[in-house]
């Protein structure tokens, strides 16, 4: 079991990326960012269509491929994350500058809409929440709810780097959970090789007194064959003297 728990140390568990909120949200971003494209942005003439749909997809992929590396790399993990939150912030960008070029209002802190619209993203965090609005939102609701969700990733993202972080610290890389996984298999195997020779002489000594004992008993098996062996043929020359005996008589 020790050597089980030494192989198992040395990968970490895989996250389920799906259960966290910031992959959801991740998830969210890169389809209103698409769907915002598809109806806002013209797919010859702008330039930025594609690469507002790509930092959105390089932030969902850089978080799924480094939450996957971080089972055995949890310095890859933190690159390929802090890339997701490179990509997440050149979106953010684009979304603001899409406001500032056409003129539109961004929802600011005291107006019921940017209430409405923080409480909507902080506790809804599924693709089927949103969805249903891309075709009815404006470029400017759009562009809005796209900004604070990528402030929710952003912080959400921040947090989890921090436990990594801290984790890191604690437990090192991946060669360090290696070389202390091999010392620990070491360690335990020379623990029980001093084990197995300080048993040894005790053992040995009673494998002795065990081979005395059975020596002694089979010379008393013997002693009691014999004696045994001499009774029947003494008993068998009696009978037949007395066979011959009885014989005799009759005659």
């Amino acid at each position: 079991m020790a050597e089980t728990s030494n192989a198992q140390h040395v990968l970490k568990s895989q996250a389920n990326w799906d259960a966290l909120y910031f992959y959801q949200k991740s998830d969210v971003i890169y389809q209103l960012a698409f769907a915002f494209c598809e109806r806002f942005i013209h797919l010859y003439k702008d330039r930025t269509r594609d690469q507002v749909i790509q930092a959105a997809r390089s932030c969902k992929q850089n978080i799924v491929e480094g939450l996957a590396d971080g089972v055995a790399s949890t310095e890859m993990q933190l690159k390929l994350l802090n890339v997701a939150r490179a990509s997440l912030k050149e979106l953010r960008e684009d979304f603001e500058d899409y406001i500032k070029s056409r003129h539109l209002q961004f929802f600011i802190s005291g107006e019921q809409r940017y209430a409405d619209m923080l409480n909507y993203c902080r506790y809804h965090n599924r693709l089927s929440d949103y969805e249903p609005f891309f075709a009815q939102w404006t470029d400017e609701q759009m562009c809005n709810y796209a900004i604070t969700l990528c402030h929710f990733i952003d912080r959400m993202m921040m947090s989890f780097l921090k436990k990594l972080e801290q984790e890191f610290i604690t437990e090192g890389g991946i060669k360090e959970r290696m070389h202390r996984a091999r010392t620990g298999y070491r360690q335990q195997q020379d623990e029980r090789l001093k084990q197995l020779e300080a048993e040894f002489p005790r053992l040995k000594q009673a494998l002795a007194e065990a081979q005395a004992e059975a020596a002694k008993w089979k010379a008393a098996f013997e002693d009691l064959k014999q004696r045994a062996l001499k009774m029947y043929y003494s008993k068998e020359e009696e009978i037949k003297r007395l066979k011959e005996q009885l014989g005799e008589e009759k005659l």
